[in-house]
């Protein structure tokens, strides 16, 4: 009898194997990732509407100049503040933690809002600060753009 021998590796199968292993490095590239922005290592991007004009600054970061003041303005002031915000019956805005010195601002004529932890953050409407909430109380307001702002 004679030898057994394997058939010598083809390049499709070469191609296969290189393939497998950029989608496998992908993957966990993708999973890193993903981690770093639920564990607040990392700043996830504002979702924007073209009829919004949001604005999401992490701690430390100069505040971008706006020529008027904004309908509503949030900072958080914990760890972890839990927002959403959208415009009513409409497209959602934001709805995911703030960071510690993190804010959003908007200057929609209406949004609705929903704060997990009123006690965690500081909230301005039209420039005027809106009175904080006990800590660990979930709190949803409207907010209508002031006429002339």
């Amino acid at each position: 009898m004679g030898r057994h021998r394997s058939d010598p590796v083809g390049i499709a199968r070469t191609v296969f194997v290189v393939l497998a292993v950029a989608l496998l490095l992908a993957l966990l590239a993708l999973g890193v990732k993903s981690l770093m922005a639920t564990l607040g290592s990392g700043t996830a991007p504002a979702t924007a509407t073209p009829s919004s004009s949001p604005s999401v600054t992490p701690a430390g970061s100069p505040r971008p100049t706006a020529p008027q003041v904004p309908t509503l303005r949030i900072v958080c002031q914990a760890d972890r503040c839990p927002v959403f915000v959208r415009i009513p019956g409409g497209n959602v805005l934001i709805d995911r933690d703030l960071t510690r010195g993190e804010q959003a601002s908007y200057s929609d004529p209406e949004l609705d809002v929903v704060i997990e932890d009123s006690g965690a953050v500081r909230v301005e409407e039209n420039g005027t600060p809106r009175p904080p909430g006990q800590p660990g109380e979930r709190q949803s307001f409207s907010v209508t753009r002031a006429p002339g702002r």
